[in-house]
């Protein structure tokens, strides 16, 4: 273990970090006059001071990383970044927030999963609402990913750090053949998707800040927004629509849009197996939401469809942006959009969730075990388009499937020993696990009433998804740290 170079490249990142996190929101606090501006530059000189010691104490450490190292960065990164983001809304006269909900709140947003503790966030100053926006936008992608492009021009590899952080069963795919120019296209892409949806729905209505803060969380797949009835607020069914289609592109593996980007054609998508069951799961999802909601007489035809449809994108992606009280729907679609949450989006997008791919690979096994009943000695592949699967991908894949479950049921255990109720405890590790947001019971609107010991409890959760469980689990083990 490479210790001072992971110092090294933790304040090189904190460095990077208290650029971008803190700029921005300055110059939005001077444009509003919110008085907010110092907060913010307090933050950076303190974010940055940190960064720059670490950085100077191992100035002249020149190892390559391993792959051991690679885990522990990434890991520590986003812990690291859970605790120095929260400066801005400790030090900002608005909101007043304990200790632990400005963590909660920071790692919520930088891991795109858009549970909150604030309430009346109409009423918040402007720079905040853009700096809890802009939060989940440089957590979609990673901040990983962006600082491996810049790594490798300061002399540091990046492969182990990409690894750890992409996910999706197979971590050893790139797009171009050197890693920084991975990250770069990776980033020109989300740019690119977040000035369109930016501009569409400044186009449909919404003010300009409006628009831009909530392009950054749609492409982003967080959920973060300016208004306490999130995107209800606006209640225009154009707004519904630009945000239907973003959501629906940001659930797509980016790897598909790099392609798409390179080649000019569109036909790649429907060629690939996990953006079809992908499709096909937000479809017959949306049916059966929209016929549910018209034969219980919930709405019209027409709010049926733009509500429901919208509803299930949302929180099938991972979003968690609302329109509607979902929650007071009946049960059943309620549960539904909740099951269709932990399936998630595509591997290799900003969405959270188990990833449709793995979901995919479950279903096939379980259909060739099924086959394997009939024909015991049968040689049967699990393929994917023309492609075999091997079988030690399957292995993973369960794997991950096994810890997920146990990981979930034990923090489930946790959170009702605080003493929180038991649909209150399921949905809020869900929602925090898979990086939703919006739970169900009490933590449909707010998590700000729950335990402190909840909370931190939720904030590990957060952290879980977002690394994708092995990444952080890993860690916890006797053999990660034996030489």
């Amino acid at each position: 273990m490479h210790f001072s170079i992971i110092i090294k490249i933790l304040g090189i990142l904190l460095m990077l970090f208290s650029g971008l996190s803190n700029l921005l929101p300055i110059i939005v606090s001077f444009i509003y006059k919110d008085n907010t501006a110092s907060a913010f530059a307090y933050s950076f000189l303190a974010t940055f001071t940190i960064g720059f010691v670490l950085w100077l104490a191992t100035s002249r450490s020149k190892q390559e990383l391993h792959t051991r190292d690679g885990f522990l960065i990434v890991t520590l990164f986003w812990a690291v970044l859970g605790t120095i983001g929260c400066l801005p809304f400790l030090l900002a006269a608005t909101p007043e927030l304990s200790i632990t909900d400005a963590v909660f709140e920071a790692l919520s947003g930088l891991t795109t999963t858009g549970a909150t503790v604030i309430s009346g966030i109409d009423t918040l100053p402007k720079s905040i609402l853009f700096y809890r926006q802009q939060l989940q936008w440089l957590g979609g992608m990673g901040i990983v990913a962006l600082a491996v492009a810049v790594l490798p021009m300061l002399g540091i590899g990046g492969m182990q750090l990409y690894r750890a952080e992409s996910p999706g069963p197979v971590k050893d795919h790139k797009l171009v053949p050197r890693l920084a120019e991975t990250a770069k296209a990776l980033w020109y892409i989300y740019l690119a998707l977040t000035a369109a949806c930016a501009l569409a729905y400044w186009a449909v209505g919404m003010t300009f800040f409006d628009a831009i803060s909530h392009s950054f969380t749609t492409i982003a797949i967080g959920g973060f927004s300016t208004h306490d009835a999130s995107l209800g607020y606006f209640d225009n069914p154009a707004v519904d629509l630009v945000a239907i289609v973003f959501m629906f592109i940001a659930g797509i593996n980016f790897a598909l849009h790099f392609t798409a980007w390179g080649r000019r054609s569109l036909k790649h998508y429907l060629a690939d197996p996990e953006f079809r069951f992908y499709a096909f799961i937000l479809l017959f999802v949306s049916v059966v939401t929209v016929l549910t909601l018209v034969l219980s007489e919930r709405y019209g035809l027409f709010d049926s469809l733009t509500k429901g449809v919208f509803q299930v994108v949302s929180i099938a992606t991972t979003t968690g942006f609302t329109t509607a009280d979902y929650t007071s729907w009946p049960t059943f679609l309620t549960y539904m959009l909740f099951y269709a949450a932990i399936i998630g989006a595509c591997a290799g997008s900003t969405g959270g969730g188990m990833k449709v791919i793995r979901i995919l690979l479950i279903f096939k096994q379980g259909i060739r075990e099924v086959q394997r009943l009939i024909h015991p000695r049968a040689q049967i592949p699990i393929k994917l388009g023309k492609n075999p699967v091997p079988d030690k991908v399957i292995d993973a894949v369960w794997g991950f499937f096994a810890v997920y479950v146990m990981a979930f049921m034990a923090m489930l255990l946790a959170l009702l020993a605080t003493g929180v109720d038991i649909i209150t405890a399921f949905s809020a590790v869900g929602a925090c696990i898979n990086n939703l947001g919006p739970g169900l019971e009490n933590v449909a609107q707010n998590y700000g009433h729950l335990p402190n010991t909840a909370k931190w409890i939720l904030c590990f959760a957060m952290l879980l998804g977002r690394l994708e469980v092995f990444t952080l689990l890993v860690l916890f083990t006797p053999m990660f740290w034996r030489k």
